[in-house]
């Protein structure tokens, strides 16, 4: 065998190095391999750009349709409580006017509500807008509302009495159980509402304090100023007076209060003598009763008791201070009790000297002489 082919056996031998084993520099990426990335890039884009466009319309068209919806809801129910304060004013000054509530708690009582059923409607088209675009994005939402109503329920537990004071407060709002301006009792607080919140309720009691009344913890209401209100007064007198003559003077007092400014407005109607209310052996109560404007039924009893008291005085008919009259006695002399000075009190009287123990002869006798 020649050298030149043991040269070659022997170069033949030898392995030939891999691309994968190879030590030396990574070789840069050349412009067909670019070409070739751009391409792919291109084409997967062309595949996918109609499915991106059509996600991408259908979400802004339901952005469109809830935002449109939204304005147009919240405008709707801004005109119908617009509508409701100006059929409540158009009837001012009437019967039923009367009936109503006053301007600043239209006013409150209106924002109110306007102000809930706006969040309502605001919370319920948006939160089916955001469903409706994670729906488009093909997520699951099974696990969120799951999750959703978990938290809720947790939610629920913990902040219960804040719930049912929102609840309350709502309710309350929207059958118009009381306003600003009205005089309530609460059960737990009395006084002139001041503030109607969705949680809480501020009242003003008789002596200026402020009451902050959680709506959740109301039980009843007692409402003193819808409607109309009853002054009644109660005339004690002595059970000799003529019931003509007294019906007569009542009824003058009531006929001028009917016509003076301003108790013909606080009055609802005529002032009536319901008759004799009680009558004992020295007294008789006659029951004067007047329908009144709501929370002006302790002003018209005032007025009343004060004509009441001058007519009578005027007429000379004495009202008696109790349900019964106290009997008269005849004056009794201070000096009567008295006892008459007794002469045994001047020790030199001879009554005194009289009344006196008489000595004993052994304590009489001189020191001297033996007993």
């Amino acid at each position: 065998m020649s050298l030149p082919v043991l040269s070659a056996l022997a170069a033949g031998a030898e392995p030939s190095p891999s691309p994968s084993t190879s030590t030396g520099p990574l070789t840069a990426p050349t412009l067909q391999d670019a070409q070739e990335s751009a391409t792919h890039a291109a084409s997967w884009v062309e595949e996918n750009w109609s499915t991106w466009l059509a996600i991408g319309l259908r979400v802004l068209l339901i952005l469109v349709i809830a935002a449109a919806l939204r304005v147009f809801v919240r405008r709707s129910i801004t005109k119908l409580i617009d509508r409701m304060s100006r059929t409540a004013e158009a009837v001012d000054g009437t019967t039923l006017g009367g009936l109503l509530v006053n301007a600043e708690r239209r006013r409150q009582r209106s924002q109110a509500i306007g102000s809930v059923l706006r969040s309502v409607a605001s919370f319920l088209i948006m939160g089916t807008a955001a469903l409706m675009i994670l729906g488009t994005f093909q997520i699951n939402l099974a696990p969120l509302l799951a999750s959703a109503g978990v938290a809720g329920v947790a939610i629920g537990f913990g902040a219960r009495n804040l719930v049912t004071d929102f609840l309350s407060g709502v309710f309350m709002i929207l059958e118009d159980q009381y306003g600003v301006g009205d005089v309530i009792d609460a059960g737990v607080a009395s006084g002139e509402v001041i503030e109607v919140g969705l949680r809480v309720t501020k009242l003003r009691g008789d002596n200026g304090e402020i009451w902050y009344v959680r709506n959740g913890e109301v039980k009843r209401i007692g409402n003193l100023s819808q409607g109309w209100a009853t002054a009644g007064v109660d005339v004690t007198v002595r059970s000799s007076e003529e019931l003509d003559h007294v019906r007569s003077v009542i009824e003058d007092v009531a006929e001028t209060i009917s016509k003076e400014e301003p108790w013909n407005e606080r009055l609802w109607g005529p002032v009536e003598i319901l008759g004799l209310d009680s009558v004992l052996l020295d007294s008789m109560v006659v029951r004067v009763s007047a329908k009144t404007m709501p929370g002006k039924a302790s002003s018209v009893e005032r007025e009343l008791r004060w004509r009441i008291k001058r007519a009578f005085d005027a007429a000379d008919i004495r009202i008696v201070g109790g349900p019964t009259a106290p009997v008269e006695e005849e004056p009794v002399d201070p000096a009567a009790a008295v006892a008459a000075p007794s002469v045994l009190g001047n020790p030199a009287s001879p009554q005194s000297e009289a009344t006196a123990p008489i000595p004993s002869p052994a304590s009489s006798a001189p020191s001297g002489v033996p007993k």
